[in-house]
Order: structure tokens, then sequence, then C-alpha cells
């Protein structure tokens, strides 16, 4: 094995330090930031949904804005959103570069997409379901969590796993400009330094992460299917 290494990764193997870190850095900036979104996005994204026309909650002011930021910051590139929130990033984090200062921007740019998963997926709940809610009494709460909510389990499971594979290449994306993480290595050594073997070896870590979130959410979305 060690010789099959050796041969495929030459250069891997003498930035296995480099390589594990940027690992972590990864894992690192994709829970905080998806933690983030998770739940900034499932209020927004709930709140989307019952505030539109014949809503449960119909509210046209409220739908409109939120409506209307959610695709104004969905409409720009995340490369772009990288360097056009640095100032932001600065204030709240102290510092525009690495793991913290690539967790705003990475929120900002999977929020308005995990939003909009999120009012797909409730969007799919059978009217009749909610009508049979409201005649038993229970209260717009009461619909949200226990009608909403949870007959969206599936769809909001694969919601969460797409929006996880999106944040992924997010954080690629962030290496360029120093972010940290597989994504920056690739960047520094792969692209800069002419190393195949980095590069290979950070796209297979990636497609490992991939497969693994997606496995996941297929699983929980199939146990929870009606």
């Amino acid at each position: 094995m060690q010789e099959i290494l050796n041969s495929w990764f030459p250069n891997v193997i003498t930035k296995i330090p480099e390589f594990q870190e940027s690992i972590i850095q990864t894992l690192i900036m994709v829970g905080w930031s998806g933690s983030i979104s998770l739940v900034i996005g499932m209020l927004l994204g709930v709140c989307v949904t019952v505030t539109r026309e014949d809503g449960l909650m119909e509210n046209q002011a409220v739908f409109q804005v939120l409506d209307k930021i959610t695709n104004l910051f969905r409409s720009i590139p995340f490369i772009i959103l990288l360097t056009s929130v640095m100032p932001l990033t600065r204030l709240i984090m102290g510092t525009a570069i690495g793991v913290p200062g690539a967790i705003v921007p990475l929120v900002f740019g999977t929020v308005p997409f995990f939003t909009r998963q999120i009012e797909s997926a409730l969007s799919q709940v059978s009217p009749g379901l909610i009508e049979a809610a409201q005649s038993m009494g229970d209260s717009k709460l009461e619909i949200i969590i226990n009608v909403y909510l949870r007959e969206s389990i599936p769809q909001i499971a694969r919601a969460i796993s797409i929006t996880a594979i999106s944040l992924i290449g997010y954080t690629a994306m962030a290496g360029v400009v120093g972010a940290g993480g597989l994504g920056d290595f690739a960047i520094r050594y792969g692209h800069d330094r002419n190393q195949t073997d980095v590069t290979l070896a950070t796209v297979i870590v990636l497609v490992l992460f991939v497969s693994i979130i997606q496995l996941v959410g297929n699983v929980v979305a199939k146990k929870n299917e009606h």
C-alpha cells in the first residue's frame, strides 16, 4: 500500500500534515457555516412559505421583502460575494482571511439557496392536511411544526444534503481568497506548483465527502417517507 501511495501521490505524501489540516479546515467551515445557515435558512423558508398569497399567515409586505432579498443574494456569484462582504466579515469576525474569514460569506451564499430548498419542500404539503389541522383547532405554530415540518422531513433531509454538497463546493472556491481548506491546498500546491497528484487527492476527498452526505440524506429521507 505504501508503495502504491508513493507511486500515485508522491507530493501528497510529503505534505501529509498540510493535507490533514486542510481537511480539518474544510470540515470546520462546513460545520460552522452549515449550522448557522441551517437555522437561518429554515426560519426564512418557513416565513416565505406561510406569508405568501393564500398562505397560513399571509402577509404580502413580509413575503415581498424576504422573496426579493433571497433572489438578490442568490443571483450574486459566490466568488463575487466573497469579496463583496469582506468589510462585514472583518467587522464580525475581526478578519477576512483564513477559516474565520470564510464563515460569513459562506453563510451569505448558502442561506438563500437553502431558503428556496425549504420553501420548495414545504410547498409540497397537502392543503388538505393544513385545513384538517385548522379544523381541529391547532394554532398556527402547531401547524407549522406538526404539519409543515413533520410532513416534509424526507424533502427537508434531501434539501439539507443538497445544500451541504453545495456548501462543500463553496468552501473550495473560498480557497481562492486564502480561506484555507482543501480548495486552498489544491490551488497552492496542485495548480500553482503543477502537482497533479495533489489535485487528484483533493478531488478524491471531496467526492468522498459528497458521497457520504448524499448517502446519509437518502437514508434519512427513505426512513421518513410515508
